[in-house]
């Protein structure tokens, strides 16, 4: 699409020169040849506040080291391909007054139309009144209609003060029309500036947020009402910053390292999922070869023979996905869980897994958090969902009851139970008591459940279940003078043989085979192209269920 900055250097028409003599060129339809429109000087006029204010604004951005709200509309979508709704809406152009502080239209990415709304920081701080909430709702209104994900690309100062009421109304209907759309359209927002006060709702509303370690903010209230309230004195960076949010609050998805790395990483993103909800993911061509071979030999290397040595299981999840391309989400947040997206022959799916390189891959009440919503997010757009499990347990400790684990914790199980997508799980090594349960068992709703033939299934580790079962016969050793320490071992021994292998799994049917790490890759692309046909059943007429929050 021809942008309207290139008019600024047409000449305005000359009323003293014919028609055809002057302006742009066309076909006469009755004679077939060519003839001159007249160029309008309002048109001129506007082209030329066009060019003005992106020269503002690459002034003002350029030198905070960001880019302007257009360059980031370049690095978003495919060239060439962005169509803008409303260039001028809110402006004056008979006074000068270029538009609105926010950008609003369609493009392409990989070749698939997206919405996006970007807020421009050089225009009035990007702050919303009432012209940039209706550019906004009707972008978000159409992208309904269309069915498409929406991009959001937010460098805003928040409400614009000198509206009052009439701005903040306008982000109650961005809520609401956000709210609408969740579960079915796809919603990334990606902060390139500052995000705050009632503003930040509208990306924490989204499915993804990705921020930026430089110029990146998100906070409710602000360092100086921090230290007004609180006597607190604290930077932005600290208080709201890229990686703060990233690692401490799970507020975000993805720190990019600058603008551009952001912005590609929503564009990663939106290739694994749907426009909809409505639509499966897009499948890509897929051969494998040798590489998967490898790949594959290479599993029955990574698990250490000793049961409490860690391991990443990164190399799990790269040896068995297309080419080993793995796109983590929250990466720095609740380490001692994985949840991203990648390819199986082709086709998006989601990954879940423990970490037993963190904490011995135990769920706590930020991992089950992470988890759960990862889950809920493949559900929602239709991505199958794999489980490699490595689990100990749930976080033991006051600190963990405190912080609510019981109600955090039941999210993974809300995620799970309610999750109609096909579900294929592996437990690599162990998975004891009620994490067992929650880490996509079949009792709780997975389709396919494998296990590793060094896999261990119980209520608790062996040493743990002989130090409760036995408690009186260690207890009258130790009275007797004996070895208790050699008592222990050799009735924990005992237990781990007759009960905490996978056995009584495969028995009572909760283990559908005991696979070789060598066959993981191949039983999960057979139990997806099985389960390829599920659909989703409403089982009773409820409104919605009541998810623990």
């Amino acid at each position: 699409m021809t942008d309207i900055i290139d008019m600024a250097n047409t000449k305005p028409a000359d009323l003293s020169v014919p028609v055809a003599q002057q302006g742009s060129e066309a076909q006469d339809p009755n004679t077939g040849t060519g003839r001159k429109q007249p160029v309008r000087e309002a048109i001129i006029r506007a082209a030329e506040l066009a060019r003005g204010a992106e020269e503002h604004a690459r002034d003002r951005q350029h030198a905070k080291g960001k880019h302007t709200a257009r360059e980031r509309l370049d690095l978003l979508f495919d060239t060439d391909t962005f169509q803008e709704l409303g260039r001028f809406a809110g402006g004056d152009i008979a006074k000068g007054k270029a538009g609105s502080a926010v950008i609003t239209g369609f493009g392409e990415i990989y070749g698939r139309k997206v919405g996006v709304y970007a807020q421009d920081f050089s225009v009035r701080g990007g702050t919303l009144g009432a012209a940039e909430g209706t550019k906004i709702c009707r972008l978000m209104d159409m992208a309904l209609e269309m069915k498409i994900p929406v991009v959001a690309l937010i460098d805003s100062g928040g409400a614009r003060i000198q509206e009052g009421v009439a701005a903040l109304t306008q982000y109650g209907r961005i809520f609401r029309k956000t709210c609408e759309a969740s579960g079915f359209i796809p919603q990334i927002s990606v902060i390139l500036g500052p995000c705050a006060g009632g503003a930040v709702y509208c990306p924490a509303l989204t499915d993804l947020i990705v921020m930026t370690k430089e110029n990146s903010n998100m906070f409710v209230t602000g360092p100086d009402v921090v230290k007004a309230a609180t006597g607190e004195t604290i930077s932005m960076d600290e208080l709201g910053g890229g990686y703060v949010h990233n690692s401490k609050s799970g507020v975000a998805h993805y720190l990019g390292e600058d603008e551009a790395d952001a912005i590609d990483y929503a564009r990663t993103v939106l290739a694994y999922l749907p426009s909809n909800s409505e639509q499966q993911a897009p499948s890509y061509a897929y051969a494998s070869g040798h590489a998967e071979q490898e790949a594959a030999k290479r599993l029955k290397t990574i698990i250490p023979e000793n049961d409490r040595q860690p391991y990443d299981v990164m190399d799990v999840i790269r040896a068995i996905v297309d080419y080993g391309e793995f796109v983590q989400v929250q990466e720095l947040f609740a380490q001692s869980a994985v949840v991203g997206f990648a390819c199986i022959a082709g086709s998006p799916v989601g990954i879940v897994a423990n970490q037993p390189a963190v904490s011995a891959g135990i769920l706590d009440v930020d991992a089950s958090e992470k988890v759960a919503r990862f889950v809920r997010m493949c559900d929602a757009f239709n991505l199958p969902v794999i489980t490699l499990v490595d689990v100990p347990g749930y976080k033991p400790g006051s600190d963990q009851e405190h912080a609510g684990i019981i109600r955090r914790g039941a999210k993974v199980i809300y995620a799970y139970a309610n999750a109609q997508v096909p579900m294929v799980t592996v437990i690599l090594r162990k998975a004891f008591g009620g994490a067992y349960i929650v880490m996509g068992s079949k009792a709780i709703g997975a389709d396919m459940n494998f296990a590793w033939p060094t896999s261990q299934i119980a209520v608790l580790g062996a040493t743990g279940a002989v130090n409760i079962i036995h408690r009186k016969d260690l207890q009258k050793a130790k009275e007797a003078g004996q070895d208790v320490d050699e008592l222990r071992d050799r009735l924990a021994a005992e237990y781990e043989a007759s009960t905490v292998n996978a056995n009584l799994s495969l028995e009572m049917g909760e283990i559908d085979a005991m696979i070789d790490p060598e066959q993981t890759r191949e039983v999960i692309e057979e139990s997806l192209a099985t389960l390829a046909t599920k659909r989703r059943v409403k089982h009773t007429s409820k409104h919605h269920g009541n998810q623990p929050l």
